[in-house]
């Protein structure tokens, strides 16, 4: 059973940038495709980007391109989301999610989340 958790989350101020990482267990990381959400209070749950296995195609929300950046490191098990020039409206817990297939991916596993704040 695979495990995600999640980190880098915080308070930062809208222009800031911030790093999450999502931490895989287990050693199939390679195999799977991975992806980020992100949920706002009272929203439902939003997609914000994807990587394919071994990296070579990322997807992101309209909202986001431009500003943030998806990656992975496979000999870290490690999946990061660098986020510049914050708004207010990134506001979420982010989450990140294991895929398989094809884009879009199906998803089998996700983490708890962690929290980004970002005050105007």
């Amino acid at each position: 059973q695979v495990q995600l958790v999640e980190s880098g989350g915080g308070l930062v101020q809208a222009g800031g940038s911030l790093r999450l990482s999502c931490a895989a267990s287990g050693r199939t990381f390679s195999r799977y495709a991975m992806s980020w959400f992100r949920q706002a209070p009272g929203k439902g749950r939003d997609f914000v980007a994807a990587i394919s296995v071994g990296g070579a195609s990322t997807y992101y929300a309209d909202s986001v391109k431009g500003r943030f950046t998806i990656s992975r490191d496979d000999a870290e098990d490690t999946m990061y989301l660098q986020m510049n020039d914050l708004k207010a409206e990134d506001t979420a817990v982010y989450s990140c999610a294991r895929g398989s297939g094809t884009w879009p991916y199906e998803y089998n596993a996700w983490g708890q989340g962690t929290q980004v704040t970002v005050s105007s």
